[in-house]
């Protein structure tokens, strides 16, 4: 069973997913706001108070990027 689920992500939603692919990075968290709706869609999970992508999200970023890239050309 293929159970996809196309998330309606505002941008900031967007640019919060993808700031999380590697948190080390920069050591910022994203707005407050923008988590707790990631989290509520189960694409992100805190733990230890640090946000992380979960497999889901992963997966929504991977399929989102051909749609996001179809936006701006």
């Amino acid at each position: 069973m293929n159970i996809d689920v196309d998330f309606d992500l505002s941008p900031d939603q967007w640019e919060a997913l993808k700031a999380l692919r590697n948190p080390a990075s920069n050591g910022r968290l994203s707005k407050a706001y923008l988590l707790e709706g990631l989290v509520k869609l189960g694409l992100v999970a805190i733990d230890d108070g640090v946000p992380a992508m979960t497999a889901t999200g992963r997966k929504v970023l991977v399929r989102g990027s051909c749609r996001l890239l179809d936006l701006v050309a």
